[in-house]
């Protein structure tokens, strides 16, 4: 519930942040779909999964629910942040969660170019998932029924996740640059100088820029980074797992 709450309200800070100036203009609209989930994900992924985010949510949730009492930050950080393949792609941690998206990436290219017939749709799910999750799909309620996007026609809309993520990790460090205490703002619960940070270098200047990449070159200083991205996944996973010095 908290990360799926998140998630959500970095859509709606990018919306509420838009220009409003030059509203109802092309310019004004969110740049595309992978840069509105780069904002979603910088605050689910990046914010809300980190160890000063659960130093700051600790306290709240003893206070709402006294059987957690006995949970430390450090417990509830390094439950939140348990790598465990499943069948539910918004449930999915970081690291098993682009093998969700090559799934329905590889079944919608199948669709637009005849090589899957609709009927073939969860036998091939069940295919993919074993082969890039590597776990059994046991229905389509679990599988291949479980997102909205088919149904509403988001064809091709599953990459913006994964392409969203690594902005969001790329913006992140951009962020830490001009905010070097970051991580001591988020503990104490102070999300204002990066929100008012991301107004100012993303959700206002719209679609300003032609491109994601030329966006990114322009607030931090290369296109997007798919190194920077695994990086991310070391140091996030590493110190959970122990192996800082693998």
């Amino acid at each position: 519930g908290v990360s799926g709450t998140v998630h959500e309200v970095g859509h709606a800070l990018y919306e509420q942040g838009r220009n409003a100036t030059y509203v109802d203009l092309p310019v004004a609209d969110p740049l595309s779909m992978a840069c509105h989930e780069s904002q979603s994900l910088l605050w689910e992924f990046c914010v809300g999964q980190s160890r000063a985010f659960h130093k700051f949510l600790t306290p709240l949730l003893h206070d709402h629910f006294p059987h957690t009492a006995d949970v430390t930050p450090d417990v509830l950080h390094a439950a939140r942040n348990r790598v465990a393949p499943g069948l539910i792609r918004v449930d999915a941690d970081c690291l098993s969660y682009p093998g969700h998206i090559f799934v329905r990436f590889d079944i919608e290219q199948g669709l637009m170019d005849g090589s899957v017939a609709v009927a073939d749709v969860p036998r091939v799910w069940a295919e993919k998932m074993r082969e890039y999750v590597g776990v059994e799909v046991p229905d389509a309620a679990s599988g291949c029924l479980q997102d909205v996007h088919w149904s509403g026609l988001a064809f091709g809309y599953f990459p913006s996740y994964t392409v969203g993520a690594m902005m969001a990790v790329q913006l992140l460090g951009a962020a830490r640059q001009a905010l070097p205490d970051l991580d001591a703002q988020v503990e104490k619960g102070e999300f204002v100088p990066l929100r008012e940070w991301l107004r100012v270098n993303v959700h206002e200047v719209g679609s300003l820029y032609a491109s994601l990449d030329e966006l990114l070159v322009a607030v931090t200083g290369r296109p997007l980074d798919v190194d920077g991205y695994v990086e991310f996944l070391r140091a996030k996973y590493a110190p959970v797992y122990g192996l800082a010095d693998k």
